[in-house]
């Protein structure tokens, strides 16, 4: 993209509709480019079914426009991948299938080990390369499965609920992996999120999703209670402490904040 102000992503009025229900209801938001976005609001707001439509793995209405129209290389992290613990292909493995031509039980080539350990090493998990795929811990599988999204060299990184099965601390070191990783890489990063610590700590834009777009912008303008409370329901001493969001320190590239839609409450 040759405009840096030109967003990495437009939905514009993104509607999906299953069994007679909309999940999404005219969705209209933009992602800044270079920016870490994360989509917030209570379960079953459409969070996930709106990463599945950038994605192209459901159908909608609308349009979803990507680097202004040039496309992105996307790479994705989903929540969790399904894998029978029984089979026994390593790390190393794992990674290779993808680019090595020949079958890997003729063994992994000397050139997919060495993009297979440069990836890893990119998130700091190096020491993974021979572990079995089966015995990997829940933030284990999130590193080699960011791993093998950053495989795609992608100019936006999607991801949902990364640290979705992964303890505290272990979340917070992959929000912070995660940011460096997009300054030096230039990445683009929208994901899914309910710890609203971390996204208050690391989002530099939020969307508010509840089936629409309630707001959207810079989380220490977004996050107050109006905007909470619209969201999830909740008494405003539970889900609003306004001078701590505040004192926070910004993030970079925070875009502006836009006002809240008006647009109807849908339960």
């Amino acid at each position: 993209m040759e405009n840096d102000n030109t967003p990495a992503i437009v939905f514009d009025h993104v509607s999906v509709t299953r069994s007679g229900l909309n999940i999404l209801d005219g969705v209209n938001a933009a992602v800044p480019r270079g920016s870490c976005t994360v989509l917030i609001g209570p379960n079953g707001a459409g969070k996930t079914t709106l990463l599945l439509a950038l994605l192209g793995e459901v159908g909608y209405r609308g349009s979803i426009t990507l680097g202004g129209g040039k496309g992105l290389r996307i790479g994705y992290v989903p929540q969790k991948l399904v894998l029978d613990r029984g089979m026994p292909f390593t790390v190393a493995e794992f990674l290779s299938m993808g680019v090595q031509k020949r079958p890997l039980w003729l063994g992994i080539s000397r050139a997919a080990k060495k993009q297979a350990l440069e990836l890893l090493d990119e998130v700091h998990a190096a020491h993974l390369i021979r572990r079995r795929v089966g015995t990997l811990s829940g933030g284990e599988m999130q590193r080699v499965l960011l791993a093998l999204a950053l495989q795609q060299n992608p100019e936006l990184l999607v991801l949902d609920e990364p640290s979705a099965g992964v303890d505290f601390e272990g979340g917070r070191l992959f929000c912070e992996l995660l940011d460096d990783l997009r300054k030096s890489q230039g990445f683009t990063q929208i994901m899914v999120s309910h710890d609203l610590g971390m996204v208050a700590h690391h989002a530099t834009c939020v969307i508010c999703l509840k089936r629409r777009v309630i707001a959207q912008g810079p989380p220490a303008e977004v996050l107050n209670g109006r905007v909470l409370q619209e969201l999830f329901g909740m008494h405003m001493g539970l889900i609003c402490a306004q001078d701590h969001l505040h004192a926070m320190p910004k993030p970079d590239a925070a875009p502006a904040a836009q006002p809240l839609s008006g647009e109807p409450r849908h339960d």
